[in-house]
Parts: C-alpha cells; sequence; structure tokens
C-alpha cells in the first residue's frame, strides 16, 4: 500500500521542529498571517511596501509569517482479544494495516510515529517511542502481529499518558471500543491534552449482516465462555438498538473531548479514512 492517510490536527501545532502543519511560531517562512509594526517585528526582508505606503501614520508595516512545524502522531492500540474476531475481515490485521499506513504517511511529511499497545497493562513488548526514521512501518507490522491480541481487559490504556508527556501530541485510540463507557471516560480524560483521534474498527458480521434466523454459537474472545443463541428477527432488532444506543453514547462522550469517531468497517478505504479525519 503506497496511499497516504491524509491529516490534521486541531488547531494550531506548538512544536518547534519544522514540518508540514501551521503552528504558533512566527517566522521567516511560512503563510501569512498578519501585519504589524516593524517596532513589533524588526525584519527588514518582511516590510510591505504597500501597506507601509497606505498607513495613515506613516508606520513602517512588517508581514509576519506562521511557521509551518511537525508533530508526533501516536497509535494507541487496544491489544485485548476482542479484536481477534473474523467476520468479513480480521479486525487485528485491519488494525496492523491502519497503523503502519499511519507510521508510513506520518514520516513521509516530517512528523514522528510512536505506537503503545495496551491491554490489561500497558505492553512495552509493544511500544515504540516516536520517530522520523522512514522503515518505521515496517517495525509497526512487526509489533503489530496478530498474535499480539491475547490478554483480556484494555486497563493499560489509562497507562499510556506518561508516556506522550510534553508537548500536545495527535493521538490515534485504535479499539473495537466494546469497552465499558467509564473506562473510555477515563481513558479520553488522561489524554485530554491530546488531539485524541477515536477509531473503531468493526466488522459487518456484528451487526446488520446478522442472519434473521439460525443458531449462532457466540464465543467470548477474551474469556473463553461460549453459548449458543436462537437468532431470530426480535432479538436482530433488539440487538441492533442496544448498538445504536451504544454508538450515540461513544459518540457524545467521544465529542466531548474533541472529535466524533472515525468508523473502519470490514476493510480499510484511505480515502475515505481521511475524508472521515477531516469531518470527526
Amino acid at each position: 500500500m503506497t496511499a497516504d492517510i491524509h491529516y490534521r490536527p486541531r488547531g494550531a501545532v506548538t512544536g518547534l521542529r519544522v514540518g508540514a502543519h501551521p503552528s504558533r511560531q512566527v517566522g521567516g517562512m511560512g503563510t501569512f498571517r498578519d501585519l504589524v509594526p516593524f517596532a513589533a517585528h524588526p525584519d527588514a526582508r518582511r516590510i510591505d511596501v504597500r501597506a507601509t505606503a497606505l498607513d495613515p501614520f506613516d508606520t513602517t508595516m512588517v508581514r509576519r509569517l506562521r511557521q509551518r512545524a511537525s508533530i508526533d502522531v501516536y497509535a494507541l492500540v487496544d491489544l485485548s482479544a476482542s479484536l481477534r474476531y473474523q467476520g468479513n475481515a480480521a479486525k487485528a490485521a485491519l488494525v496492523g494495516e491502519l497503523c503502519a499506513a499511519l507510521a508510513r504517511s506520518a514520516t513521509r511529511i516530517g512528523d514522528r510515529f510512536g505506537l503503545i499497545g495496551c491491554d490489561a497493562i500497558l505492553r512495552l513488548d509493544c511500544f515504540l517511542p516516536a520517530t522520523a526514521r522512514r522503515g518505521v512501518a515496517a517495525d509497526v507490522e512487526m509489533l503489530l502481529e496478530p498474535s499480539r491480541w491475547v490478554g483480556a481487559g484494555a486497563e493499560g490504556l489509562l497507562e499510556a499518558a506518561p508516556y506522550l508527556a510534553g508537548a500536545r501530541k495527535m493521538v490515534f485510540l485504535v479499539s473495537d471500543f466494546l469497552l465499558p463507557l467509564d473506562l473510555l471516560r477515563r481513558v479520553f480524560e488522561s489524554l485530554a491534552l491530546h488531539d485524541i483521534v477515536p477509531v473503531i474498527i468493526r466488522d459487518s458480521t456484528e451487526g446488520a449482516d446478522l442472519p434473521e434466523w439460525g443458531l449462532l454459537d457466540l464465543a467470548d474472545l477474551e474469556s473463553g465462555a461460549r453459548r449458543l443463541v436462537f437468532m431470530r428477527p426480535a432479538l436482530k432488532r433488539r440487538w441492533l438498538a442496544e448498538d445504536a444506543a451504544r454508538q450515540t453514547a461513544l459518540r457524545q462522550l467521544a465529542g466531548q473531548y474533541g472529535r466524533t469517531p472515525v468508523v473502519v468497517t470490514d476493510r480499510l478505504d484511505l480515502d475515505d479514512f481521511s475524508r472521515g479525519l477531516l469531518e470527526a
């Protein structure tokens, strides 16, 4: 895959490293910000002759430019076993594909990319500090092999904040979000200083593609428990209604901390994903 994910941090970037995003820094290169008196920004190279000539007080006016800067991009990944689910697609493989694409896209424009994987604990065997190295996507693919998804729970997501200390970062929180809303609220609160992008990994066989009738052998991938369910139209409608209500609650919760979720269902289309980021 060679296409890129196009993302845009919310607000101005605070970093000092030159990059692709509008920043709060004023300098000699970048996009036009405003006009100020020469005394406020004494840079003779940026004197605006027209604005100076038109100024009624004969003030020498200078163009200030907004520098472009880079940002650290992290994927904070839920490694709980529920993401081993395989229907129309393998969820774990989708996560790996997405994170590798993010790594390639970030490093191509001068951003650094890092990875933090968590189940019940923060998994140091699935941790990669932010780096601008171009080959990082291959490391991400290796770290997110499907065999990594073995744990129960995702409380380790709460341990990620200290690894994200410092300047504001863009954090893609990647999960199926089949987690208690209270836990998710605490995770969002712990990351509130950053630009959080929730990414929901879904499979259509969990919802709309459920059969109207039939016996379903259901397995809890985290506990190993199994049960047999007789599916019928009324039960399907109830399940879909409960899922819709949960998705609404999740969107409202995420929206309180910045962005509504971007949903990836069955396959990763990078153009669709990029559009979703712009709309989130």
